[in-house]
C-alpha cells in the first residue's frame, strides 16, 4: 500500500480546528484550518434583498471568495488588478453560495441578505471545502447575532453542512488531500453533504485514467466519514 506524504491513514483527516468570533465587526466569522490551509470566513448582514428578490418576501445568502497574493509559494496577482474574478473563483463561489442556501429557510430570514466572504489566507490543497465548513459556523452565527435581536420570523437554520476532498493516490482512496497528494492524484472529487448525510454536490474528475463507479462509492464512503467528524467540530465549535 502506498504511502501519504503526510504519513495520515487513509481515512484520516488533517487537524481541523474552527476559530470563532475572530472578525470584530462582522456579524458571524470564523478561521477554519485543514491542516496547513486557513481561510477567513465572515458573514455579513444586509438590510435589503438583491433587487431581483424585491418584494418576495424571502432573503437570500451568497458568497465570495478570494486567495491572498501569498497564500500560495509565489505571489498570485491579485484578481482585482485584471478586472474580473477568474472562472476558478467564481465556480467556488457560486459552490460555497448553494452549499449554504441548501440548509437556510430563505422564508425565514425576510428582505435580507447575508454574505459570506471566504479569504484564503493560506493554501495546502482543500480551500474550496475548508471554505464550506467554515463558512457554516459564519453563518450560523450571524443567524445567531439576527434572533438575539427578534429578526427572525423562526427557526432559519435547518441543517449542517460541511465539504471534504477525496482522491485516489497511488491507486488509494485517501481522505482530505493536501496539495502534494491533490497535484498527483490519479482521481480527486470534492464532496458536500448535510449534517443529516443528504448530499449537496460531488465534483469528480479523473485526472488520468477514468474511475469506476465501485470507486465512486468508496471515495462517497470516505466522504461521509470524514464529515461526519466534521460536523461533531462543528458543533462543538458553536456549543463553545
Amino acid at each position: 500500500m502506498a504511502t501519504r506524504p503526510s504519513k495520515r491513514a487513509p481515512d484520516e483527516l488533517r487537524n481541523v480546528t474552527l476559530e470563532r468570533a475572530v472578525a470584530r465587526y462582522a456579524e458571524g466569522s470564523c478561521l477554519v484550518r485543514f491542516g496547513e490551509t486557513h481561510v477567513l470566513c465572515t458573514a455579513s448582514l444586509e438590510e435589503r434583498a438583491p433587487p431581483w428578490l424585491r418584494g418576495q418576501g424571502r432573503g437570500w445568502v451568497t458568497a465570495e471568495y478570494a486567495m491572498l497574493p501569498r497564500a500560495t509559494l509565489e505571489r498570485t496577482r491579485r484578481e482585482v488588478t485584471s478586472g474580473k474574478p477568474s472562472g476558478r473563483t467564481q465556480e467556488i463561489q457560486r459552490l460555497i453560495g448553494r452549499s449554504l442556501r441548501a440548509v437556510v429557510d430563505l422564508q425565514a430570514i425576510g428582505e435580507r441578505q447575508i454574505v459570506i466572504d471566504c479569504d484564503v489566507l493560506q493554501a495546502d490543497g482543500g480551500t474550496r471545502t475548508a471554505a464550506i465548513t467554515g463558512a457554516w459556523v459564519a453563518l450560523h452565527d450571524c443567524l445567531a447575532w439576527m434572533q438575539a435581536r427578534a429578526m427572525l420570523s423562526k427557526k432559519a437554520l435547518k441543517d449542517h453542512v460541511a465539504a471534504v476532498s477525496c482522491g485516489i493516490y497511488q491507486g488509494m482512496p485517501v481522505l482530505d488531500l493536501d496539495y502534494a497528494e491533490d497535484s498527483t492524484a490519479e482521481t480527486d472529487a470534492n464532496f458536500v453533504l448535510t449534517g443529516s448525510g443528504g448530499i449537496i454536490e460531488v465534483q469528480g474528475t479523473a485526472e488520468g485514467a477514468p474511475f469506476s463507479e465501485d470507486e465512486l462509492l468508496r471515495l462517497l464512503t470516505l466522504a461521509r466519514n470524514g464529515i461526519s467528524q466534521l460536523v461533531d467540530l462543528q458543533k462543538q465549535a458553536v456549543a463553545s
